[in-house]
C-alpha cells in the first residue's frame, strides 16, 4: 500500500472516529476533536514534541483573533435581544410589506437578525414572535417559519463575524470584509428560494398550530422599542466598516497613504468594539438602562463562547495536524488528479461533513483542513469565494445529528417525516442554490 493510500486511510479514520464519539457516544466535540487530532498524530508516526506544537499552534492560530471578535459580537447581538430590536424589525417590515407578504417579511427578519446573533440564540429569540405574526396573518406556521429559520441559517453559515464563518476566512487568509460582501449577495437568493417561495409552496400542506404559552400574550407597545432605522444601522454597522474597508482597499490601492487608517477601522476586532459601543448608547443608555444593566447583559452574553471557542480552537489543531502530518499531501495528489472546480469541491467537502457530523461549525472548520492543501493550485483564486463555498456547504442537509434539527422540531411540533420534508429540504435547496449562485457570481469577480 502507497504512502498516499495510507494516509487517506487515516484521514478516514480520523474522521469516522470524530463521528463516532460525537454522535455514538455524546463527546462533546472539543474532546472528539482532540482525539482525532493524537489519533492522526499516532498513526502517521509524528514525533511526540511535532504532535503538541502542532496542536498548539493550530489552536492559537485559529483563536488569536477570534476571541475578541466572538465576544464582542455576541454583545452586540444580546443588546439587540434585549432592547426589542427583533420585535421592532419584524413590526416595522410586515408593515411595509403587508401581511400578504409576511413570509418575505419573516425571511428578511431572520436574515438580518441573524447578523449580530446565533442559529439556536435566534430561534429562542424570534419563535414567540413567530407564532405570534402567524396568528395574526392567518398563514401555515411552515409557510412564514421556514423562510425566517433558513434566513437565520444562511448568515450564520457565510457571513462574519459568525464563529465558524469568521473562522473559515481566517483559516484560508481570506479579507473578512469580501467575505461578508460575497456571502450576503450569494446568500439572499439561496435564503430567498429555499424560505419564502418554497415555504409558500409547501406551507398549507402542513397545518400546525403554533403554542400558545410561547406567544406574548400582548404586544410590546411602540414607545417601548426601538426605533426601526437606529436599530438597523446598529445591526448592520460592523458589516459596514468592514465591507467599507474592502471598498476603499479596491478604490485607493492598498499602498494609499489611508488605507492605514481605514485598514484598523474596518479590521472585525475595531469595527465590532465600535459596535458594541454603539449598542451600548443606541439599544442600552439612551433608552434608560445603565451601566450596571449593560455588564450584566454583556456577562451573560460573552460565558456561552467558551464552548464555541473551544470547538473552534480544536478544529485549528485537526487541521494543522493533518497538513503537518503529511496528510495535506496526500490529499492535495488525489484531488489533482480530480480536476474538479476548486469552489465545487469546498462546497461538497463542507456539505459531506455537515451529513456525517451534523454542527455547521465542525463541518466549515474541518473542510478547511481538507481543502487547504488543493488551493495552492489555483493561484489566481480568491479566497474569499471559497470561504462562502464552505459556508454554502454547511447549510445543507441539516438532520437528526444536527442540534439545530432538534431546535426547530422541538418548536414546530413537527413529525420527524414532515421536518424532513420541510426544514432538511429547505437547507439543502438553499445550499444548491448557494453554490450555483456563487459560480456565476465567480464569472463576475475572477
Amino acid at each position: 500500500m502507497d504512502t498516499t493510500t495510507t494516509m487517506m486511510l487515516v484521514l478516514m479514520c480520523a474522521i469516522g472516529l470524530i463521528i463516532l464519539l460525537t454522535i455514538r457516544f455524546k463527546v462533546h466535540a472539543f474532546v472528539a476533536l482532540l482525539s482525532a487530532c493524537f489519533f492522526v498524530g499516532f498513526a502517521t508516526g509524528m514525533p511526540f514534541d511535532k504532535m503538541l506544537k502542532s496542536i498548539e499552534l493550530g489552536m492559537g492560530g485559529f483563536l488569536g483573533m477570534l476571541a475578541p471578535i466572538l465576544a464582542l459580537g455576541a454583545i452586540v447581538g444580546k443588546m439587540m435581544e434585549i432592547s426589542g430590536g427583533a420585535e421592532r424589525l419584524a413590526r416595522t417590515m410586515i408593515n411595509k410589506l403587508g401581511k400578504r407578504n409576511t413570509h418575505w417579511a419573516m425571511m428578511l427578519v431572520g436574515y438580518i437578525c441573524g447578523i449580530p446573533v446565533f442559529f439556536q440564540v435566534g430561534i429562542v429569540l424570534l419563535m414567540p414572535l413567530l407564532f405570534c405574526v402567524a396568528i395574526e396573518a392567518g398563514m401555515s406556521l411552515v409557510a412564514i417559519g421556514i423562510p425566517m429559520i433558513i434566513g437565520l441559517l444562511t448568515v450564520h453559515c457565510i457571513v462574519p463575524p459568525h464563529p465558524a464563518a469568521t473562522a473559515v476566512a481566517i483559516g484560508l487568509n481570506a479579507d473578512i470584509g469580501r467575505v461578508i460582501l460575497y456571502g450576503l449577495i450569494v446568500g439572499l437568493p439561496a435564503a430567498a428560494i429555499a424560505g419564502p417561495i418554497f415555504g409558500k409552496l409547501v406551507g398549507d400542506k402542513f397545518k400546525l398550530n403554533p403554542p400558545e404559552h410561547l406567544c406574548k400574550a400582548e404586544p410590546t407597545p411602540d414607545e417601548k422599542l426601538p426605533p426601526f432605522g437606529i436599530t438597523l444601522f446598529t445591526i448592520l454597522f460592523p458589516l459596514l466598516l468592514m465591507i467599507a474597508k474592502t471598498v476603499f482597499e479596491f478604490a485607493l490601492g492598498k499602498t494609499h497613504p489611508a488605507m492605514v487608517y481605514i485598514n484598523f477601522i474596518g479590521d472585525p476586532v475595531t469595527a465590532l468594539f465600535l459596535s458594541v459601543m454603539l449598542a451600548y448608547w443606541t439599544l442600552g443608555l439612551n433608552r434608560g438602562m445603565n451601566m450596571e444593566k449593560l455588564l450584566k447583559f454583556s456577562e451573560s452574553a460573552i460565558g456561552p463562547m467558551a464552548a464555541i471557542l473551544l470547538i473552534i480552537g480544536a478544529s485549528g489543531s485537526f487541521n494543522r495536524i493533518l497538513m503537518d502530518s503529511g496528510i495535506g499531501n496526500a490529499i492535495k495528489t488525489i484531488l489533482m488528479a480530480w480536476q474538479v472546480n476548486p469552489l465545487i469541491l469546498a462546497w461538497a467537502v463542507a456539505l459531506a461533513m455537515r451529513f456525517a457530523v451534523g454542527g455547521a461549525t465542525i463541518a466549515m472548520i474541518t473542510a478547511v483542513g481538507l481543502v487547504t492543501p488543493v488551493l495552492p493550485m489555483y493561484p489566481g483564486l480568491d479566497p474569499a469565494l471559497v470561504a462562502v463555498a464552505i459556508g454554502a456547504g454547511a447549510i445543507g442537509l441539516s438532520h437528526v445529528n444536527d442540534p439545530g434539527f432538534w431546535f426547530v422540531k422541538e418548536y414546530f411540533g413537527m413529525s420527524m417525516g414532515d421536518l424532513f420534508k420541510t426544514y432538511t429540504l429547505s437547507t439543502t435547496i438553499a445550499s444548491v442554490v448557494g453554490i450555483i449562485t456563487l459560480l456565476l457570481f465567480s464569472l463576475i469577480v475572477s
